[in-house]
């Protein structure tokens, strides 16, 4: 017995299921521009070119401050040093507290920019704040923690006590 097989037209939208979705280099190019002429309106663009309503604002495009600061830790044999990079914050929205062994470190930044011009007028604002927590080792003395702020670079110096400067001590390696 052989059985007969019939084979059916199968209409398929969008291409022939058998050929794989391919890869065209040229597409998002050809969308990006097509983007650039929808873009292009007289009369609703300021004059650096970006619209006025923009729905992304200027501090999130990745150009502005982060978040969370970078920070360098170091120690020497008389005290540790923190030091955190703050660009454009003011050392009078920076805190630094000590307490049970937790030295943190608060900062608000506030950006404020107004244009006036003849033809239009641009205000954009944008504010963040950060928190930096950090573990210190026992030893330190607190009463002699300083901090010295300068051009957008806090430095931290935390002193060992006496004590933990002698409790080091160098081990001789020997060959086995």
């Amino acid at each position: 017995m052989t059985e007969t097989i019939t084979k059916l037209p199968v209409k398929n939208e969008g291409g022939d299921a058998a050929t794989p979705r391919q890869w065209h280099p040229f597409e998002s190019l050809r969308r990006e521009v097509d983007r650039l002429f929808d873009d292009f309106h007289f009369g609703s663009r300021s004059p650096s070119g970006r619209s006025l309503f923009e729905l992304q604002p200027f501090w999130s495009r990745g150009a502005a401050w982060s978040t969370v600061p970078a920070v360098d830790v170091a120690e020497t044999e008389k005290a540790y040093e923190i030091t955190a990079e703050l660009p454009g914050i003011d050392e009078k929205n920076i805190e630094v507290k000590f307490a049970d062994g937790v030295l943190t470190i608060k900062g608000e930044k506030k950006e404020e920019k107004e244009e006036k011009k003849k033809e239009y007028y641009l205000s954009e604002r944008s504010y963040g704040s950060f928190q930096r927590s950090f573990q210190v080792p026992v030893g330190i003395d607190a009463d002699k923690i300083e901090a010295k702020f300068n051009k957008g670079v806090l430095i931290l110096t935390l002193p060992k006590t006496a004590e933990a400067q002698k409790a080091e001590k160098k081990i001789m390696v020997k060959a086995a």
